[in-house]
């Protein structure tokens, strides 16, 4: 088993695994001496302390039955049960897409970083990353610079920051978007705490830009995770000879999408599941509405799922003839719209 949820699923209850006996432990394939003595040594936490210090510092206890748990996440094969969150998600949280990377940027990849992470917030998405040296901190930094959302996903707990020296980054960004954990407010985090987060990064995210990333780079476990959760990955290029180039060339040789600006994940993104309201008058279906002009906007969204005629589109936006025209055509390319008949259109 990976999880702990597959071993709830063999004994049947969290606590019927916490009290099984070791040599019953050791009978299920996959869980190993460290698993069994962790299992065995757990210890139940006593709630109400923890619930009286996040309640002195802000933080928002999500369970997974609540209505503000991310819809992402709860879709994915082993969501966290509980989440602590400093700050707030929205529902615009939904468009998001992570950027990951190595702790070793080269001044390459942190410029290449900033303007992807800046070009989407700027387009209205959520950028989400783990807060680690590095990318991680230069696409949070970047986004929060071009007053979007971030959203930053820890491996130990929200009162004890790793790594230290981005305690006020994570203050930051509690301001202007969310920083998350799975982890007890004071818990520091432990090898495995790191692999645990990537799963979370990657599924609260519509898809993972790898910017940077060696052969054996933590970004590949989130693109990894990203792949069996069916979310997009994509990929930026890097210098043939570099070593923080590695992991990127071998995603775009198993298929990952190969990035080189905020256009090629817009495009390249599908219809959302459920339609997000990113205004008080705007339903985005497809994260490449994001891009649109405001005169594209108000042509599509004259646009509807039953037939619209030409005519109609012209009365209810106001725009010459001739411009919707040549709008309805862009529109048409970007694959946001489809013509039933000369004069007949339908929004995807």
């Amino acid at each position: 088993p990976r999880t702990f949820a597959d071993l709830v699923e063999t004994f049947g209850s969290p606590q019927q695994v916490l009290t099984a006996s070791p040599a019953a432990l050791r009978e299920i394939p996959g869980v190993g001496a460290k698993l069994v003595e962790a299992i065995v040594s757990a210890e139940q936490t006593d709630v109400q302390p923890q619930l009286d210090l996040c309640r002195r510092n802000g933080i928002e206890v999500m369970a997974q039955s609540s209505v503000d748990y991310p819809r992402l996440l709860n879709e994915i094969y082993d969501p966290p049960s509980i989440l602590f969150c400093a700050g707030q998600l929205q529902t615009v949280d939904e468009i998001a897409i992570s950027i990951v990377g190595t702790r070793h940027a080269t001044h390459y990849g942190k410029k290449v970083a900033e303007s992807l992470a800046r070009s989407l917030a700027l387009a209205g998405v959520t950028i989400v990353s783990g807060m680690a040296r590095g990318i991680d901190a230069v696409a949070h930094r970047a986004a929060l610079a071009a007053g979007g959302r971030t959203i930053a996903v820890l491996g130990g707990g929200l009162l004890n920051v790793y790594p230290p020296e981005h305690d006020g980054l994570a203050h930051e960004i509690a301001q202007q978007g969310a920083v998350l954990s799975e982890s007890l407010p004071m818990a520091a985090p432990k090898s495995g705490s790191f692999p645990r987060r990537n799963r979370i990064v990657s599924g609260i995210s519509l898809g993972v830009i790898v910017i940077e990333a060696g052969s054996r780079s933590g970004a590949l476990i989130s693109a990894r995770m990203a792949m069996e959760q069916g979310r997009e990955v994509f990929a930026v290029p890097g210098r043939i000879d570099s070593r923080m180039s590695q992991g990127c060339h071998q995603l775009l040789r198993d298929g990952a999408k190969l990035v080189q600006n905020a256009d090629d994940v817009l495009e390249e993104l599908g219809p959302l599941v459920v339609p997000t309201r990113v205004g008080e008058e705007v339903v985005v279906r497809k994260p490449a509405e994001l891009k649109l002009s405001e005169q594209e906007s108000r042509v599509l969204n004259s646009i509807h799922s039953e037939p619209t005629s030409f005519d109609a589109v012209v009365d209810a936006t106001g725009i010459p003839v001739a411009r919707v025209l040549s709008t309805i055509s862009v529109l048409e390319m970007r694959k946001l719209i489809r013509r039933l008949s000369g004069t007949s259109f339908v929004r995807t």
